[in-house]
């Protein structure tokens, strides 16, 4: 006999929706089944069969992290498909900062009612997220909250875990002086600094199909949910090719807040301006909202999505390795005797 109460139905809580769609996002999920991974969804917990094979000594890296109120251009655009590759990279791109492969993903997606389409939509995002990173989705939770969350709104987030030798986790004592940054493009403004692009534009109120000159054809809307970029692949080719002192993820607080996280005290970074490669929709925000230079780059990945840390003759074989795997890399700044922790010039 199948589960079904009339009482919790009427209080909000559709179980049978639940069900639904746990059968929906099964397709979606089969995608990220890796080597590790078993095929049973819907049990209490995910599991995963842990290969050792070539691990000295072996260490778990994990990560956590949400969408943030990026969610709330996909709930204007009714687009669902693609926030959860942003949920997963928040997590990958953590872990891979420490030299770690993602192994797994689990994801939480709470919701004011449980449209099983919806919910499978959202799923499809967090899978191509998993493949992207080489993850198995092995679980997750859908919790379906009336009187908490508008009808129509969700939140989500996710759990990484990665491994990595205990020989390998990158290690930013070992960073000098004339070491240099090697930069990572991103894809647009990834997922973070969305609460300031929500007032600069006014969302809520925006024509998100209007096509500014600057963004090249390409709506507003579209522009602002570009999914975050996964960098595992590219950084662990980097890894196994590169002695790599120092990596960091450009996220909430810019560069100014995560590219010092990556170098060691007595240390900064020297960048200047005009060697950022920064995109379109950073110049975009920067007009419309009248926002200070310093700010941008405070707030925003201004173009840079993450950083690694080689020294000098590494760096043309750092980036040739990098556009092999179709990330356009360049050389971004160096580091100097500083404790100001970055300069921007």
């Amino acid at each position: 006999m199948k589960s079904f109460s009339e009482s919790y139905k009427e209080a909000g809580v559709d179980i049978t929706a639940g069900y639904k769609a746990v059968e929906l996002m099964k397709k979606h999920v089969a995608r990220t089944m890796t080597a590790g991974a078993t095929d049973v969804i819907g049990g209490f917990g995910g599991l995963f069969s842990l290969d050792l094979t070539g691990y000295k000594a072996p260490v778990l890296v994990s990560g956590t992290d949400g969408v943030g109120t990026k969610l709330r251009i996909a709930f204007l655009l009714d687009k669902h498909d693609t926030v959860g590759i942003d949920c997963v990279a928040m997590c990958v791109n953590d872990v891979i900062c420490c030299g770690a492969k993602p192994l797994f993903f689990l994801d939480y997606i709470a919701c004011g009612k449980n449209y099983p389409e919806k919910i499978a939509e959202i799923v499809a995002g967090v899978a191509e997220g998993c493949v992207q990173s080489g993850s198995a989705l092995i679980g997750g939770e859908t919790a379906e909250m009336p009187g908490f969350y508008p009808v129509d709104e969700y939140d989500l987030a996710g759990f990484s875990v990665g491994i990595v030798d205990k020989s390998k986790v990158i290690d930013k004592t070992q960073i000098k002086e004339g070491d240099v940054l090697i930069a990572l493009p991103s894809s647009g403004v990834h997922s973070n600094g969305f609460s300031l692009v929500r007032k600069v534009f006014d969302v809520e109120h925006a024509d998100l199909s209007e096509k500014p000159e600057i963004l090249g054809g390409k709506t507003l809307g579209e522009t602002l949910l570009t999914p975050t970029r996964i960098y595992v692949k590219p950084m662990l080719e980097l890894f196994n090719n590169v002695k790599v002192k120092g990596v960091s993820h450009i996220t909430g607080g810019g560069f100014y807040e995560n590219i010092p996280r990556s170098i060691p005290a007595g240390f900064g970074a020297m960048i200047k301006e005009s060697d950022v490669k920064v995109l379109p929709i950073f110049r975009l925000i920067e007009q419309r909202g009248g926002i200070d230079r310093r700010d941008m780059f405070n707030t925003f990945n201004m173009g840079v999505g993450m950083t690694a840390t080689v020294e000098a003759k590494d760096v043309n074989k750092a980036i040739s390795i990098l556009r092999d795997q179709g990330v356009e890399a360049y050389a971004l700044g160096e580091i100097v005797k500083s404790e100001n922790g970055v300069t921007i010039c």
